[in-house]
């Protein structure tokens, strides 16, 4: 039987490219470029995945919200990968074996609730996407999605993965023989863009059909995982360790379908099902949805992603997110996990080794004037350094 393609199926979110012609260069460019990443890599996350849905490890996935083109040169890749290399080392210290999985190198697009904004003249013009898409800067011109611009997502994208290689070899230059400074870093995003994703799928030599060459593992978004679009589609045609956004109106059926299309066939941990419902719904909302796949729930890698359901706004209308709602979500995911007899197995962040201010660590702070003076995101608010450590910190409590 031969497999629908992409034209055949509805695909959410996806750029309004203007100029089809380059759209079809820009693909064929990317099927004539090599691998970013290697089959036997993604493989080997793979094994490492099936170690934390067992129990005996967790993994930390942090990163940007969206990553700019011009915050990925190498010392910056460099810098990301060292944060979370010391959030790994706060769980180690603690006892709990981790498996690091950057949320960079490659987090270059983001779904967008309108596909327009207006702005304060009222002026209309097409949403910011990414730098994958389109420009930050809030003009029609810049916005205006680009095809091109998914060639410097790939060049910027190798040449982070360049940049995390030479930070390891260093390291064991240095004589950093052992310990965690050595474990690997795999690279992850948002599969959103699928004129990117299918250019750069590759065969795959070990298991059979196709994988992923643009990271280690990509995840399907909440805005994205409908069962009968493209993008479910795609993670399901791929090798790769995978993961699904799961927010608060995911129903039961959902769940199990999804572990039925995903995880059937793969080893365990394949599937991670990355929990987003924020501090005030999990409760009510979570337990049906781990309960749904009965004994299949142990097959599946749950992680918590205490960002995406916490997200407020200031008076001056910055959004925001609060510390401590963060720690009362993964506090409620790992209670409800383990009373499901199901291993809590770990935290997807949005962090930035700068010490920035976009995130609040208690929710008093949002009823004054508040100005957060060190807003440098391109979208969603990150935790800054020390915020990150709490929250690592936090979790390892709560196991």
């Amino acid at each position: 039987m031969i497999p629908r393609t992409m034209l055949e199926i509805a695909a959410a979110h996806q750029p309004d490219w203007s100029a089809p012609e380059e759209l079809s260069a820009v693909r064929n460019a990317l099927r004539t470029r090599p691998p970013l990443v290697d089959a036997h890599s993604c493989y080997a996350l793979a094994g490492e995945l099936e170690f934390v849905a067992r129990g005996e490890a967790v993994v930390i996935q942090a990163g940007d919200c969206a990553e700019l083109f011009s915050d990925s040169a190498r010392h910056r890749v460099q810098a990301k990968a060292s944060q979370l290399h010391h959030l790994c080392e706060t769980a180690e210290t603690a006892g709990v074996p981790t498996v690091r999985i950057g949320r960079f190198a490659g987090q270059f697009a983001k779904p967008r609730s309108c596909a327009t904004e207006v702005l304060p003249d009222g002026t209309e013009i097409p949403v910011y996407r990414g730098d994958a898409v389109n420009g930050v800067t809030p003009t029609a011109a810049a916005r205006r999605a680009d095809p091109a611009r998914m060639l410097t997502a790939y060049d910027l994208a190798a040449s982070g993965l360049d940049a995390l290689f030479m930070r390891q070899l260093l390291l064991l230059e240095g004589g950093s023989g052992i310990g965690s400074l050595l474990a690997p870093t795999y690279i992850s995003h948002e599969a959103l863009l699928l004129d990117f994703e299918h250019a750069l799928l590759r065969p795959d030599p070990a298991r059979g059909g196709d994988y992923a060459s643009s990271a280690h593992m990509v995840w399907i978004g909440e805005r994205t995982r409908q069962l009968d679009h493209a993008h479910l589609a795609f993670a399901e045609r791929i090798t790769n360790p995978v993961g699904v956004k799961i927010g608060p109106n995911a129903t039961p059926e959902e769940v199990i379908a999804i572990v039925d299309r995903l995880a059937t066939g793969h080893r365990r941990g394949r599937l991670s099902l990355i929990i987003r419902m924020g501090a005030e719904k999990i409760a009510d909302r979570l337990p049906a949805l781990v309960a749904a796949p009965g004994t299949r729930a142990g097959q599946v890698t749950w992680l918590c992603d205490p960002m995406h359901g916490n997200t407020k706004k200031t008076t001056a209308g910055q959004k925001t997110r609060v510390v401590t709602e963060i720690q009362a979500e993964i506090t409620r995911f790992c209670r409800i996990l383990r009373e499901h007899r199901v291993h809590p197995g770990g935290l997807h962040l949005e962090v930035s080794p700068d010490p920035v201010t976009e995130c609040v660590d208690t929710v008093t702070e949002l009823s004054g004037a508040l100005d957060l003076d060190r807003y440098e995101s391109a979208c969603d608010p990150r935790l800054n350094p020390d915020q990150a450590q709490r929250v690592v910190r936090h979790f390892t409590r709560s196991l």
